[in-house]
């Protein structure tokens, strides 16, 4: 395994540097905070006898035996399980193989709560969506609750897609005192191609395919148990939370089902006990989630070109450690770091082939010895980023790590820093006189990076579709949904849109979309302008656009704009509105109305956790042409 000292990157040096300057008073509030929380003793020794029997009442044997002893370190599981959702699935089994590797290490571990567990996959186009974002804070609130009983000296966090990972570590980090290691399921087994799946959903949205010829195309691309294949939010989230060191090394792509997977989760309930302040090697996650280790997580995803919705998470996450994450910082890194994989919808590979080129492990020892991470860093493995170099393995039946590819063994999925798909990253930030935006770049070819036509305004996406099979967007267009925005309708992915504005492309017209929406991580080849902010719901500029008005999206130079005179723009008012609370019912909506409310713009991670956005928030912004 090479540990030899790089010096590190000038550019990620610069912006580590400032975030730390931007964040002193909050991460210093947040580390006392932590700090006063802890206990060298096991949580529930600070228990009244009426409120500790509650906590033993349901153990027997010897789990009875230590939680009543109050000497042996607590372990919680806090766990997304669910049948219905494939990626769930597997971690049935996971409570009984970690409850027994916890005893075996001198801890107890009980099942202290479950989480939701939404799937972005069967609610894309359903008003369902426009809960997804929000189930986010919901699964930090169900996580604190399961940590709130002073029970516990460590958790895992059970958990894969979309909203849940981030939500598990939202949770988790509040409660930052006590050690928390995420325990992931592994993907599926590869099904059909991706990019095959992709041209059944072009020639369904088109009508050149039945509705039995796209189910028959699904049902063969998520066909099992396991994580969906393609790079999207979940894989994004594996790949980015093993590189900030909070799974063990190696742990992401492990196929469910499988010996290796039974013992990697085993593992990390022992090494839950082992990093409790019981132990020897005290490594609470408030010490892991520090500003080393998000600026590692923001350029694994940007050298991956992975899931848009982290430039959301990640400053979501962020936040709940006293950390200030800017889209700046995430258009800085990106000019500095290279992208090194193409996995569907970047390329044709799937995560699996990731795996086998090399994968996390190959990545980050490039990245390391280009001086493009933070080695010296603290993981729930140890000390130090480069042990994640190494590939978990079964010898006869024991798990041990061995030095994982030093060379690609597939450069069409996976390349060195020496050779990347690009010089910089998949993700760009754009900002303009409709104010700022991300655009993911690494799916789409370089002929359509820019775009300029007139515009075609929406508020919903069945209106797109609507007027895509009127035949009404066979023309240059840009088109603009809004109201889609997190204070409008919860802010739901708008992937349903791509099949048509894939069509739109294929007939050899100019095409792109500008949305204060989500594109999600299966964004792909059409130019998209996503997560605009301020939103058309708070007065943005977005809101003022007028069918016709030219806008020119420019992802070389960063750019996204109405071509409408200044005072022009600043005479017009808004023609649509978000949704009252009234009008946004159905499907539990109404339930998330006082989430929508408080919720914060984009760039500060579209969380509750925090200051609304307010008219004075507005009041400070600036829109140049």
């Amino acid at each position: 395994m090479t540990t030899m000292s790089v010096p590190l990157n000038p550019v990620v040096a610069e912006v580590t540097d400032r975030i730390a300057a931007r964040s002193a008073a909050s991460r210093s509030a947040y580390l006392a905070r932590m700090a006063a929380a802890a206990s060298p003793r096991p949580m529930r020794a600070g228990l009244g006898c009426s409120n500790l029997a509650h906590g033993f009442a349901a153990c027997a044997g010897p789990d009875r035996v230590a939680v009543k002893g109050v000497a042996t370190p607590g372990v919680a599981i806090v766990s997304a399980y669910n049948d219905m959702l494939s990626a769930h699935q597997p971690l049935h089994e996971f409570p009984a193989w970690i409850k027994d590797a916890v005893r075996e290490a001198g801890g107890v571990a009980q099942f202290a709560g479950g989480v939701p567990a939404m799937c972005d996959g069967i609610t894309q186009g359903r008003a369902g969506m426009e809960l997804s974002l929000f189930s986010r804070e919901v699964i930090a609130m169900a996580t604190g609750v399961a940590l709130a009983h002073d029970m516990f000296d460590a958790t895992l966090l059970l958990g894969v897609c979309d909203k849940i990972v981030p939500g598990l570590l939202i949770g988790a980090l509040a409660f930052g005192q006590l050690p928390a290691i995420l325990v992931p399921a592994g993907p599926m087994a590869s099904g059909l191609p991706n990019s095959e799946k992709a041209r059944v959903r072009q020639a369904f949205a088109e009508g050149n395919a039945t509705r039995d010829d796209l189910l028959a195309a699904e049902s063969a691309s998520y066909h099992s148990p396991g994580t969906c294949t393609f790079y999207g939010t979940a894989n994004s989230n594996q790949l980015v939370v093993e590189v900030m060191g909070l799974h063990l090394p190696g742990a992401s792509f492990i196929p469910p089902g499988t010996p290796l997977r039974k013992a990697l989760t085993e593992a990390a309930g022992r090494r839950a006990v082992q990093i409790t302040a019981q132990g020897e090697e005290y490594t609470p996650i408030s010490q892991v989630v520090d500003e080393r280790a998000v600026v590692n997580g923001v350029i694994a995803l940007l050298a991956t070109g992975g899931s848009t919705n982290h430039t959301l998470h990640l400053v979501a996450i962020a936040a709940a450690a006293g950390i200030q994450l800017t889209w700046d910082d995430f258009s800085d890194l990106s000019a500095v770091v290279p992208l090194l994989a193409r996995v569907y919808p970047n390329g044709s590979a799937d995560i699996n082939h990731f795996a086998a080129a090399g994968g996390i492990q190959f990545l980050i020892g490039e990245l390391l010895d280009a001086g493009l991470l933070h080695e010296n860093v603290s993981t729930v493995a140890g000390p130090g980023l480069s042990r994640y170099r190494q590939e978990p393995v079964l010898d006869n039946g024991i798990l041990t790590w061995r030095d994982g590819l030093t060379r690609s063994a597939d450069p069409d999925v996976l390349r060195p820093v020496s050779e990347p798909f690009a010089a910089d990253g998949g993700l760009r930030m754009l900002s303009g006189n409709l104010g700022r935006a991300v655009i993911k770049v690494s799916a789409v070819a370089e002929q359509h990076r820019v775009v300029a036509a007139p515009a075609r305004v929406f508020t919903t996406q069945e209106d797109v579709n609507a007027a895509f099979q009127a035949g009404e967007l066979n023309q240059d267009v840009v088109v603009v949904l809004r109201q889609q925005g997190p204070r409008a309708n919860g802010m739901p992915e708008l992937h349903g849109l791509t099949p048509a504005l894939s069509a739109v492309m294929s007939r050899g017209f100019k095409v792109a979309l500008v949305t204060d929406g989500r594109m999600s991580g299966a964004s792909g080849k059409i130019p998209a302008a996503i997560h605009c902010t301020p939103e058309a719901a708070a007065g943005g500029p977005i809101a003022l656009v007028r069918d016709g008005d030219p806008i020119r999206l420019d992802a070389e130079t960063g750019r996204v704009d109405v071509l409408v005179e200044p005072d022009v723009l600043a005479a017009r008012v808004p023609v649509d509105a978000p949704h009252d609370d009234t009008a946004w019912t159905g499907t539990g909506r109404e339930l998330f109305a006082a989430l929508r409310r408080s919720v914060g713009p984009a760039d500060h991670g579209a969380s509750v956790f925090g200051p609304a956005f307010t008219d004075a928030d507005l009041d400070e912004l600036e829109f140049s042409a």
